[in-house]
């Protein structure tokens, strides 16, 4: 019988019966049952049949891609004492956290027998079987031109920097010296976002390529309930909740100003740059019953790239809840001014503002145009490259992505506030008569 056949019919069997068959096992025997993968994984955790290169779980958070992949190495090693493996991760740092020492990491599910010696300093880790692994990190392609590889775990494709192709050319250099031993193999783990790697993977022939899909629920057994109550109860069928929890790769609406992969591309972890200016955006609601007020933060460098920071949008927040939220947001970013909407509220919104102690200038700007219409000129900056996203911001990202060329809203929600706070703020930067820093001469 195969290790997943066994597990069934332990399963089926009565709690007296089950009883009498593990207490009739050596310590040994419970030991190597306690530490045998393939007995406990979910089928879709196991390497598929096939004679693929590539094997690509694309799931859910909590799916638990990393113990896979973590698994799968540690298998490789003990079998084969000749493996060169490569770990790459977004960065060395999360290689090392998360790949290695996390607790689904490699050294976690490798037994006291067969633990690998892990050397920092080198990056690497060497099995007592003879087999090895370097970590990389897929901020640097050129580490990886030349070095060669039967075996590579890549973690959090997705999440790897696609500014200037750096993704796709860690990829390929990684792929071009994938050559050693018979039938060198490749498994990717990510959690699904339309960025370029992870589209052309999902669209390379399917004997190359075997595709493991799931949702954060598939492992509900290992997952808290609280846990799980709390992701369906705050983002059931959302965009971010279809990505994140259910593994789906969202798919992009034709005519919309920005698409997902253009905001992939936009996109950086960390930002060192100073800010010349920052502003705040707020699009205030109409009444405390109404929708979201639009809270979000941007600068401009000196070089005049603009970067949105943050995003501190309220839901349905009373008008003195979302002014202290916007005299705080301004407070805790330094920010220069506050830039609102003053359509619905008029000279209101600035008493409101001052009466929570916002001390900054505040400039309030009126509407003469559509939603769509103020964010044509800021949807054209990204497009030219003059505008990075620090971090994510899924509720942003999604209603930015459902603003459709010609005056269309297409949700999420019934209006866009964050994307419109959004606005505001990049073009009070941006676009404005103030915009972009100039250095004079004197």
């Amino acid at each position: 019988m195969k290790p997943p056949d066994w597990r069934r019919f332990l399963t089926r069997l009565e709690d007296d019966d089950r009883h009498g068959f593990l207490s009739g096992l050596s310590d040994a025997e419970r030991m190597v049952l306690r530490r045998h993968w393939p007995f406990w994984a979910r089928e879709e955790q196991l390497p598929p049949p096939g004679d693929w290169r590539v094997w690509l779980i694309c799931a859910g958070r909590g799916f638990g891609k990393t113990r896979a992949g973590a698994e799968w190495v540690c298998d490789i090693a003990r079998r084969d004492g000749q493996a060169r493996i490569a770990l790459v991760g977004s960065s060395l740092g999360e290689a090392r956290a998360v790949m290695v020492e996390g607790e689904s990491g490699v050294l976690a599910c490798s037994p006291p027998d067969r633990r690998p010696l892990f050397e920092p300093s080198l990056k690497r880790l060497t099995w007592p079987s003879g087999a090895s692994a370097q970590l990389f990190s897929a901020a640097e392609p050129e580490s990886l031109r030349g070095a060669q590889h039967s075996h590579s775990w890549c973690d959090e494709i997705a999440k790897w920097d696609n500014a200037g192709g750096r993704a796709l050319a860690t990829w390929d250099n990684l792929q071009m010296g994938l050559r050693l031993g018979e039938r060198p193999r490749l498994l990717a783990t990510t959690t699904p976002r339309v960025v370029p790697l992870v589209r052309r993977l999902l669209g390379e022939d399917s004997e190359e390529v075997a595709v493991t899909r799931g949702s954060t629920f598939d492992n509900g057994a290992h997952l808290p309930p609280r846990f799980l109550a709390a992701m369906r109860r705050a983002y059931g069928r959302t965009a971010m909740g279809r990505q994140e929890l259910d593994g789906e790769l969202l798919e992009e609406t034709d005519g919309a100003l920005w698409s997902r992969a253009l905001i992939e591309q936009c996109r950086e972890v960390l930002s060192a740059d100073p800010m010349a200016r920052v502003v705040v955006g707020v699009d205030p609601p109409a009444s405390a019953n109404g929708d979201e007020c639009g809270i979000v933060v941007a600068g401009i460098t000196d070089a005049g790239e603009a970067k949105v920071l943050a995003d501190a949008t309220l839901a349905r927040p009373s008008p003195e809840k979302w002014a202290r939220a916007v005299a705080s947001t301004a407070l805790a970013w330094k920010a220069d001014r506050v830039v609102a909407e003053a359509n619905q509220g008029g000279d209101m919104v600035e008493s409101v503002l001052r009466a929570a102690d916002c001390l900054m200038p505040i400039r309030l700007v009126h509407a003469s145009r559509g939603k769509v219409a103020r964010a044509e000129p800021v949807a054209a900056l990204y497009e030219a490259g003059r505008v990075r996203h620090v971090g994510q911001f899924a509720h942003l990202e999604d209603q930015m992505c459902g603003l459709m060329a010609g005056g269309d809203y297409c949700g999420p929600g019934r209006s866009p506030d964050r994307a419109d706070a959004l606005v505001w703020a990049l073009t009070e930067l941006m676009l404005g008569k103030r915009g972009r820093p100039r250095v004079l001469e004197v």
